[in-house]
């Protein structure tokens, strides 16, 4: 029997992430919502967070060496809808919503249930995306809320095609 590749773990759901970075030479903040994001090291704890070639916050990231990475709760799809339906080529996301700075004036949003800022350690080209190694250096969970899945999301027109 032959099965479309795309289709084996299309049952599968998975939290989604809101990653946001700033250049430290210009300030140009970015963010866009991933799905491609997991701990890849557990001593030392390391993550790769994977960002498409084509966005905004790619570009930005290049220019960084700190990400942050935010999961939202589960009612917060109006978060995920702003950082995965517009571009930051277009608007300023964060002029739309609630952050604060946070080290090296990452921005961190207020809305999100839980977040970490962390060190580019490497960057590794992986087909259209590229993933980010990154060390977690600072975080916090602001509650227990359940994580929004991306099959809440899967509707959401992207800003740019992947």
């Amino acid at each position: 029997m032959t099965v479309d590749v795309g289709d084996l773990f299309s049952a599968v759901d998975y939290p989604v992430y809101v990653v946001t970075t700033v250049d430290p030479d210009s300030g140009e903040r970015a963010g866009c919502l991933v799905g491609f994001m997991t701990q890849c090291s557990i001593g030392p704890v390391r993550f790769v967070v994977c960002l498409s070639e084509r966005n905004h916050t790619y570009r930005v990231a290049l220019r960084s060496d700190q990400l942050a990475v935010h999961l939202l709760g589960s009612a917060r799809k109006d978060l995920a809808e702003l950082f995965a339906s517009e571009t930051g080529d277009e608007i300023d996301k964060f002029a739309r919503c609630a952050w604060t700075p946070g080290p090296g004036g990452v921005p961190l949003l207020t809305g999100a249930s839980r977040w970490f800022v962390g060190s580019i350690l490497d960057r590794t080209h992986l087909g259209d995306h590229t993933g980010f190694v990154v060390s977690p250096t600072m975080g916090d969970a602001n509650d227990d809320e359940p994580p929004l899945m991306f099959s809440s999301v899967r509707d959401l027109r992207p800003g740019h095609e992947a």
